[in-house]
Parts: C-alpha cells; structure tokens; sequence
C-alpha cells in the first residue's frame, strides 16, 4: 500500500529593499488529497513606472489560479490523464489569462484612473501586468504553470534539485513575459508530471519570485540555497525554520533591491509513521466532478501572441499605485 504524502507548507513574502509598496503576491490553499488539492501560486507584479496597478494584478493573478487549481486538481482520476493533460497544456492557461484580463478589466470600469473609464483596453491591461506562477499537487499527479520570470524548484527523493519551468533561453534584463499581452496562453509553460508511485513524488516543490534568484551571482548559488532550504527541512520540518525564512527573504532583497516571495511545499513523514491509503482508493472516495470540456473535442491552437504589453519590466523603479 503506497503512502499519500504529507505536506508541510509556508508562505513567507517581504517588500523590496527601500521599496513602498510589495507587488507580489502568493497563496497556498489544500492538503494534497484528492478531495482537496494542494495549490500553491505567487506573482510578481511588474512594479515600474508603466505598471502603477501591478500590486493588484499580481493579487487577481493568484486569486484566480488558486480557484481554477482547485478545481483542476478535483478532476485527477485514472483513466482520465491524458484528456486532463491537454486541459493542462491548452484551456486551462487560456482560461486564466481571459479570466485575469476580464478581471482587470471590470475593476478599471469601477475605479478608473485619470485616463478615464473609456481608456483602450490594451493600455489599461498594462497598468496591472503580472507574472504568475501556480502549481498542483494531488495523489498521482504535480502540474505547473508559469507566465514570466521567477523560479518553480523541485527536489527529489534522492536530494537532485530542478527547475522544470526553466526557459530554453534566459529573459534578458527585465524583460519578461506578462499577463497583460492579449494572447499570454501561447506563452505559458507547463510541465506535467505523473506520480504512479507517490513515495517517489517530489520531497519540495518551492514557488518563488525573482527577487530570491536574482539577489545570487550564478544559477548554481540559487540552485545550492535550494539544496540548503531542503536539508533544513527535512532536519527540522517547516515549523523549524518559518522564524528563519523571512530574515533570508529579506536578506535577498537587500542584494536584489525587489520584492521576494516564497511558497513552498514539503514533504513530511507521517506523525505516526503509517502508510496512508492507495491513491486508487484516495481517487474513489472523492466525488466525480464534471470535465470543463467537450469530451469530443480536441483544443485547437489559438493565433500567435498580439498586444501592446511588451511586458518589459524595471523592478527597481519605485511607483505608487493611484
């Protein structure tokens, strides 16, 4: 009988080195079981001069996510993985970016700014532009999402640290991909990961904004800080350390001079060392949701990216929003 994870989590985000305002934002919500998914997302307002809302989009960004990440995970049964991979791959990062932009959109048509209420809708979706990185993890599957920079690190059972959303190619500078370009979906990345066996599934799975990686001088000295969280984790569990992380985060901050957010999940031994139930039995036990789609239809590629939001960013400028 395999066991069903036990996770751990902590949310921990301080405000920019000198900075006014926090423009990120994170959520955790669920335990992991099939009843009730972990989720865990955070997002990187842009903060510039451009993007005065961008605390609010940030915010709208993990709302949303969080909600569609739950009902994500309720839908994980055997048999039904491959069509809920294409769910994963296709709908669900439209959905999300249609839902933010109707999101943004609808708070400006109540509190507009000085461009008034009738202002182009491309010019006000820059206003709020976002990053957004969210994931799932439900008995038998861990899905991840992510739109523009920042980190998901993954550490296994035999302590090898990954970034499964890594871009091919490194953003240059500040720019990054944002949630206010029209058709932002195209550029969302997925990584979609089975668990067959969950005693083998991930040990942490850490969600983290890019004010953390960019306060390191190397790739390596964020991937060996990672490396170091786990081995605290695992020596003194989440509650051993949650005195600790804030004082790092802002640590980072002070060498990034940007809001750091982190979100993580890790995975515990049981309080009584007993295997939990079969996933199979997880799976049965919680009711059957209805698909979001049409079983009979395939999704179909949507026309390449448009828009004005270019999604450049400079974290370093400080703004306030109106």
């Amino acid at each position: 009988m395999s066991a069903l994870p036990h996770w751990e989590v902590l949310h921990t985000s301080v405000i920019g080195y000198g900075k006014k305002l926090n423009q990120d934002w994170g959520q955790i919500e669920g335990t992991g079981s099939a009843q009730d998914p972990l989720v865990l997302a955070v997002a990187d307002g842009h903060g510039s001069v451009a993007y005065p809302r961008s605390d609010l989009g940030a915010r709208f960004a993990v709302d949303l996510f969080v909600a569609r990440g739950r009902e994500f995970g309720a839908l994980i049964r055997p048999g039904r993985l491959r069509r809920l991979r294409d769910y994963a791959r296709y709908e669900l990062p439209e959905q999300l970016v249609r839902d933010w932009q109707t999101m943004v959109w609808e708070h400006w048509s109540r509190q507009p700014g000085p461009e008034g209420a009738d202002a182009p809708r491309e010019d006000v979706l820059r206003l709020y532009g976002s990053t957004l990185i969210g994931a799932v993890l439900a008995p038998g599957l861990f899905v991840s999402w992510q739109l523009g920079d920042g980190e998901l690190t993954v550490v296994d059972e035999d302590g090898r640290v990954r970034l499964p959303l890594a871009p091919e190619r490194a953003e240059l500078g500040d720019e990054t991909a944002s949630l206010c370009i029209r058709n932002a979906w195209h550029l969302i990345r997925v990584h979609w990961e089975p668990l067959p066996e969950p005693e083998r599934g991930p040990r942490l799975v850490a969600l983290s904004t890019d004010g953390l990686s960019k306060s390191f001088a190397s790739d390596e000295g964020f991937t060996a800080f990672t490396a170091g969280l786990y081995e605290r984790l695992a020596d003194r569990g989440v509650p051993g350390i949650a005195e600790d992380v804030p004082r790092w985060l802002e640590k980072a901050s002070r060498h990034s001079g940007d809001d750091t957010t982190l979100a993580l999940a890790h995975r515990a031994e049981g309080e009584d060392g007993t295997p939990g139930p079969d996933p199979r039995t997880a799976w049965a036990a919680a009711p059957e949701p209805a698909p979001p789609w049409d079983a009979g239809t395939d999704p179909e590629p949507a026309p390449a990216p448009t828009g004005s939001c270019d999604g450049t960013t400079n974290d370093d400028e400080e703004t306030e929003r109106p």
